[in-house]
């Protein structure tokens, strides 16, 4: 999630456990805790690849955040013995440990289990979400003005929680309304990625996986009866192999669990990273190698300036999120108009 919210969820779980104790002091230093693992992004691993897939790594594992939780408590109950040893490594296993679990239930993938294992994504709540950020700043607040109401706090993170658990029923109830579509396309058994459109859990896209393309579709809970509108684009196997042959191609397919899309031009191969952001708008393409028609050549990983995005989008996306346009065309991020579908 945004490193907002990671502060919020982090002087929240503080103000909670500590906030008696410590009053004010306890969200300053949960707000702290919360962002301590993000602080990996300062690190260069060397080429843009390895930056991209190394985030969330070792920082966001729990198999080093845990024991660390014992020397940071130590630390702290150094400092301010006021609180107990055990309280304090309460709040800061609680924070460092949430962290990650929260970062899991978002797009990009976070390694909870480095060095061991794939990334976790679960792909049921996009990285900014008003909606569950918003209880845990009300209850901050609250906490501010009437120190120390725990109360307030605990409020906020009850009901964040609980808007995180509908985000995962959601998800379901989305994957299960487009089953039909896809077994009609004989796509039933394809790699699928469901996941909130930005900023929301009502509107979803569904990205799927086949041989030689890719479908997406976008769909919501206040759609009407119409059908699911599949949009189709085409995918190269040829250039997928060809990554496959790079070091940092398939360290790329490892960390997307293949979600990517390849192109070549202009003599480079390259390679983006289709689950952020939507068709038109990724954020991140690497080229991963030159191509001088002989074959490709290996070179270090760089990334492409990410798109620009149009400022009439915003509104795009909430005529649809709010039914009030039937079709998205993510080929061209446009409505079209009535009764028409994309083309």
């Amino acid at each position: 999630m945004d490193s907002i919210t990671q502060a919020a969820l982090g002087a929240s779980l503080a103000g909670a456990v500590a906030g008696k104790t410590l009053g004010r002091s306890a969200l300053l230093i949960g707000a702290a805790l919360g962002t301590l693992p993000d602080l990996d992004v300062v690190i260069d691993y060397g080429t843009a690849v390895a930056n991209f897939t190394q985030h969330r790594g070792f920082s966001h594992s729990l198999f080093i955040l845990f024991p660390l939780s014992f020397f940071i408590a130590y630390a702290l109950h150094r400092w301010r013995p006021v609180l107990g040893y055990k309280r304090w490594f309460a709040v800061t296993a609680l924070i460092l440990l949430t962290h990650p679990l929260l970062d899991a239930f978002t797009t990009y993938g976070t390694q909870l289990f480095w060095p061991f294992g794939p990334p976790v994504a679960i792909h049921s709540i996009f990285i900014i979400d008003p909606l569950y950020t918003l209880p845990l700043l009300a209850g901050i607040l609250a906490f501010l003005f009437r120190v120390p109401s725990t109360r307030a706090v605990m409020a906020g993170l009850v009901l964040s929680s609980l808007y995180l658990g509908w985000s995962v029923t959601a998800q379901q109830l989305i994957s299960d309304r487009v089953e039909p579509a896809l077994a009609q396309e004989g796509l039933e058994n394809a790699p699928r990625m469901v996941q909130p459109m930005p900023f929301n859990t009502v509107l979803w896209r569904v990205t799927v996986m086949g041989e030689n393309r890719r479908v997406e579709i976008v769909t919501g809970f206040l759609d009407g009866e119409g059908p699911v509108i599949l949009e189709n684009f085409p995918r190269d196997p040829g250039l997928a192999r060809a990554a496959a042959s790079l070091e940092e191609g398939r360290r790329l397919e490892w960390f997307t669990d293949g979600f990517l899309h390849y192109d070549q031009a202009n003599g480079k191969l390259t390679a983006t990273d289709i689950r952020l952001g939507i068709p038109g708008a990724h954020p991140f393409t690497f080229i991963l190698a030159s191509d001088n028609g002989k074959g490709i050549t290996p070179e270090p990983s760089s990334r492409l300036e990410r798109p620009a995005v149009a400022g009439e989008l915003l509104g795009v996306l909430w005529s649809r999120m709010t039914g009030s346009a039937e079709v998205l065309c993510l080929a061209s991020l446009t409505v079209p108009p009535p009764g028409e579908g994309c083309t």
